[in-house]
């Protein structure tokens, strides 16, 4: 009886112990398991990311995450401060790591341009400079886009307007926000006329903007392209430049009776 006692005391030590001894091993396994892996934090994409989108805006986009060192490619990024300037060349997808090669100047693209995100179309307007910030509008930002008419005949009573504007010859609107410019021509700088007669004519054949002016390209559906060219036809079209900390209200349409 008392050996049989001692014998099964003996067992449970031995089970005890060698629970133990597999718990200790199991936890260096995975020790040396995570030793081997190397985790290192690089930029994940967390949300949809348009193809053109600047570098300083996408923290708003990504985020830090721990990842295997063996499955982190070459290039990947876990800072993005020496990356201003630079546009995303494709757009991104959730679940992806952010690579240099995915930032580029914009000038590597096409020259000044920047890609249309999908699902959009290029529409270009004719401005000049005091309606494109002074000239510094660049391809790869971000606009608010305002316009204004004049009509010289009064607004017919049934028009299908904001009750603000009925009475008023003169409007000025938002029209959207978040509007991505691909690309900027700028106009060259005026030079010294000649007064040779062949070098007028020649110069009159190619389009004549004033010195400043732009053709400026912005990427938009077709149903607001459409509403772009009619504020480019029938009335004046300004650009005001977006930053990070930007107010994206909806302000009511302003007139001469609303203005004070």
């Amino acid at each position: 009886m008392k050996s049989r006692l001692l014998g099964g005391i003996a067992a449970l030590v031995l089970a005890v112990i060698g629970t133990a001894l597999l718990v200790v091993y199991v936890q260096g396994a995975d020790n040396r398991a995570a030793q081997g892996l190397d985790p290192v934090s690089v930029f994940v994409v967390k949300e949809p990311v348009p193809a053109g989108t600047k570098a300083e805006e996408l923290n708003n986009y990504v985020e830090l995450a721990a990842i295997p060192q063996s499955a982190v490619p070459e290039g990947a990024l876990e800072d993005l401060s020496d990356q201003t300037g630079k546009v995303t060349s494709v757009a991104l997808e959730p679940g992806e790591q952010l690579l240099t090669s995915r930032l580029v100047d914009p000038r590597e693209l096409v020259p000044g341009t920047v890609p249309v995100p999908d699902g959009m179309e290029e529409v270009t307007l004719l401005l000049s400079p005091e309606r494109l910030l002074g000239g510094r509008i660049e391809a790869g930002d971000t606009v608010t886009v305002y316009t204004s008419f004049k009509s010289e005949d009064d607004m017919p009573a049934g028009a299908p307007v904001p009750e603000e504007v009925k009475g008023w010859k003169q409007s000025t609107g938002l029209l959207f926000h978040d509007v991505l410019v691909t690309a900027v021509q700028k106009a060259a700088p005026e030079t010294e006329k000649t007064g040779n007669a062949n070098q007028s004519a020649t110069a009159g054949s190619a389009v004549e903007m004033p010195n400043g002016s732009a053709f400026v390209t912005v990427a938009r559906t077709d149903a607001d392209a459409a509403k772009l060219v009619f504020g480019a036809e029938f009335g004046t079209i300004w650009l005001a430049k977006q930053t990070d900390t930007s107010t994206k209200s909806d302000p009511p349409v302003t007139t001469f009776g609303g203005l004070y």
